[in-house]
């Protein structure tokens, strides 16, 4: 199954399942919780897919969700709080029913900080407290979404008030004291929660970048985009301490393991890698399409094997399995 061979590579995934047509339109972005898969996609639609069922049958579908269409969709690590936004730039937070295991809207983000068009990227905290997003002028806002107003709690400037870079992509640590940033210029930002300041601004990507992502043990960041490669920084001094390099494309997602051991990563020429953080080398690469990957995610640890999810411009949701050799 492997694309690509390199010395480096030492870890096989098979495609256990693939969901083919699960969007009329481009997937956009994909989101995972122990038990589903969230699927956004150019239609108005939002897909969930049992992910406890080998053949991930889709669960529910949330019509009319955004009507313009949904870019990015995100979950908290608990599993009971997702948001997304819209082409429109309206953001819903929807909460999961413990007991029917179906997802509605709990909420919207509204006022003056999320006009038309504002909100791109989001991401939640750990805990599903905690909304952040980005801004067309390169502005982060954070939001305490627990709470029924959704009020406004942070909101970080990356140049002066209006000349900020456009924020294409955004994380939460999961402890919830930083939130990172990358913008189109290929400026990537870490601020301090707590003070309300910026921590870090860092350098290593002259590119926009797409994806940013704290490692689980909040040691690490990772940055990437169009640059090609994955930078990697050390959160303690904010110190650029090396690159992952190996696509030939643009790097649209990036998602940490459970452990911290692996990255994954997702290219616009269709390829998915698998890197070791250890070893500093891509481990597999797997390519399921030639059309643009545009969402990468990790399956929470289950009994099972390790898992990974991918979907993109081919409208079908991917799954992959590491090979046992059972």
């Amino acid at each position: 199954m492997l694309s690509s061979h390199t010395t480096f590579q030492s870890k096989q995934y098979l495609t256990t399942h693939t969901v083919d047509n699960a969007h009329i339109t481009d997937i956009f972005s994909v989101a995972t919780t122990p038990k589903a898969v969230i699927s956004a996609s150019g239609s108005s639609t939002l897909h969930i897919h049992d992910s406890t069922d080998s053949s991930f049958p889709l669960k529910q579908s949330i019509s009319d969700a955004h009507k313009l269409g949904c870019h990015h969709v995100c979950t908290s690590r608990s599993g009971n709080v997702a948001a997304s936004v819209g082409f429109g730039g309206e953001v819903k937070v929807w909460a999961l029913n413990q007991d029917t295991g179906e997802w509605s809207l709990s909420g919207e983000i509204t006022g003056p900080s999320a006009k038309t068009g504002e909100a791109w990227a989001l991401a939640l905290s750990e805990d599903g407290k905690y909304l952040a997003s980005t801004t067309n002028d390169g502005r982060i806002n954070v939001w305490n979404v627990s709470d029924e107003s959704k009020p406004k709690i942070r909101e970080y400037e990356t140049g002066s008030p209006g000349s900020g870079i456009f924020g294409m992509c955004v994380d939460l640590s999961r402890d919830g004291k930083y939130t990172a940033s990358g913008h189109q210029n290929g400026a990537v930002y870490i601020f301090n929660n707590d003070t309300g300041r910026v921590l870090y601004s860092l350098s290593g990507l002259a590119k926009p970048v797409r994806s940013v992502a704290f490692s689980p043990g909040n040691t690490r960041l990772a940055a990437a985009g169009d640059a090609g490669i994955i930078a990697l920084y050390d959160m303690k001094h904010g110190e650029h301490i090396g690159n992952l390099t190996g696509h030939s494309s643009w790097i649209t997602s990036v998602d940490w393991s459970d452990t911290g051991e692996f990255l994954l990563s997702g290219s616009m020429d269709g390829k998915v890698k698998v890197w070791s953080i250890e070893r500093n080398a891509c481990v597999a690469t797997h390519s399921e399409t030639d059309k643009a990957l545009w969402s990468v995610k990790w399956l929470p640890k289950t009994v099972r094997s390790e898992m990974f999810v991918t979907a993109g411009a081919n409208r079908s949701l991917s799954f992959y399995r590491e090979a046992t050799g059972n």
